[in-house]
């Protein structure tokens, strides 16, 4: 006995053509989601942070080596050379400690440095 096979021709959709479904997410998802982007934020600076703060480190002691001062005076000067270079901390620290390795100082640090050194050497001698 031979079973008939009844096949019905449905046409073939691609998935761009289907419905697509959308998932709202409750107002307490969506809280936890931006805290969660939040917290990565957040996880991210430290890491930058943490990575950057050895470098500054040896920057400060360039600077406390080059003009007798305490780590305080020192951070202070790296700051006031940041900003009258609008340029980041850690970026004038890296650019300070890359001498060591032979290479210049730009042109906008070593300025800054320099004028915010004698600064420094004019203040201590008041």
């Amino acid at each position: 006995m031979r079973h008939a096979t009844c096949t019905t021709h449905q046409p073939t959709t691609t998935r761009a053509e289907r419905p697509q479904l959308t998932v709202v997410p409750s107002p307490a998802e969506t809280d936890l989601l931006a805290e969660l982007d939040q917290l990565r934020a957040q996880n991210a600076q430290l890491l930058l942070a943490l990575e950057t703060r050895a470098v500054i480190d040896q920057a400060r002691g360039m600077v406390m080596a080059l003009a007798p001062c305490s780590g305080d005076r020192a951070w202070d000067l790296l700051v006031d050379v940041s900003q009258h270079c609008n340029i980041k901390l850690r970026v004038v620290a890296a650019a300070l400690v890359a001498t060591t390795a032979d290479e210049a100082l730009p042109a906008p640090i070593q300025r800054e440095l320099r004028r915010a050194l004698r600064f420094l050497h004019a203040a201590d001698r008041t």
